[in-house]
């Protein structure tokens, strides 16, 4: 039979193995940890708001079609600005769509169809705030991520001139490192720089006039809003909202 002595020893000696193993476990998670922290440090990192871009090329059919879509049709960006349907009797479908080219600011209307294909363009969407405008009537934006400034032509701009107000935030539109349009905010608060004063007494329901507002575009306002005043505007029907 064992002694206690022996049998004390042994079990000293296997509580020492097990610390060891243990020991061990911990200083190869803490090396493990060190290492994979300083893999970490040369990865370059994503920033969180990533700048909105369509997928490369993305290929979709008549049943796709949305309005405000951008399709690449020859190398050359163009709009969706409407479609229809029509259904026939006896065959397939056919789709006629309205496109806009983004570069020439030509309309083309064409009819497809159902099932044809086309690819989506790669375009790139940056925060910009308006500037300046100079004597050539190019239109001057700061980035609002890089702060550099990008110039662009008036015809870019076209009808969104008028609502371009100063300091104003919006949207540009890039493809293949040229600004195909310029995207103004969907509402808008202007202040009115221009209108006939408000009638003493005039208390007709319904009564309107028209403003100017501080980015040139007029509109038609509710007869009780004064000149110096603010209100919010529908820019894409070009309607007055509410007073501000």
């Amino acid at each position: 039979p064992r002694s206690i002595t022996s049998l004390l020893f042994s079990h000293s000696s296997s509580l020492l193995s097990n610390q060891t193993t243990t020991t061990d476990k911990m200083m190869r998670s803490v090396l493990l940890t060190l290492l994979v922290a300083s893999a970490t440090a040369f990865v370059p990192v994503t920033p969180i708001a990533a700048r909105s871009a369509s997928a490369l090329h993305v290929a979709i059919d008549t049943s796709d079609i949305k309005n405000g879509m951008t399709i690449e049709i020859e190398g050359e960006p163009y709009k969706v600005l409407s479609f229809s349907i029509m259904k026939q009797a006896r065959g397939a479908a056919k789709t006629t769509i309205k496109f806009k080219n983004l570069q020439k600011g030509n309309t083309i209307e064409n009819t497809f169809r159902s099932g044809e294909k086309f690819e989506t363009a790669m375009i790139e969407k940056k925060d910009a705030q308006f500037t300046y405008k100079d004597e050539n009537n190019n239109y001057f934006f700061m980035d609002c991520e890089t702060f550099d400034e990008i110039a662009v032509n008036s015809n870019i701009v076209e009808d969104k001139a008028k609502w371009i107000a100063e300091g104003m935030k919006l949207v540009l539109v890039e493809f293949k490192g040229s600004i195909i349009e310029v995207v103004v905010p969907s509402t808008y608060v202007y202040e009115v720089t221009e209108t006939e004063p408000n009638v003493k007494g005039n208390t007709a329901q319904g009564h309107t006039k028209p403003a100017t507002l501080s980015s040139g575009a007029v509109i038609t306002v509710p007869g009780y809003l004064e000149k110096g005043q603010s209100c919010k505007v529908d820019t894409d029907k070009g309607a007055f909202v509410e007073r501000a």
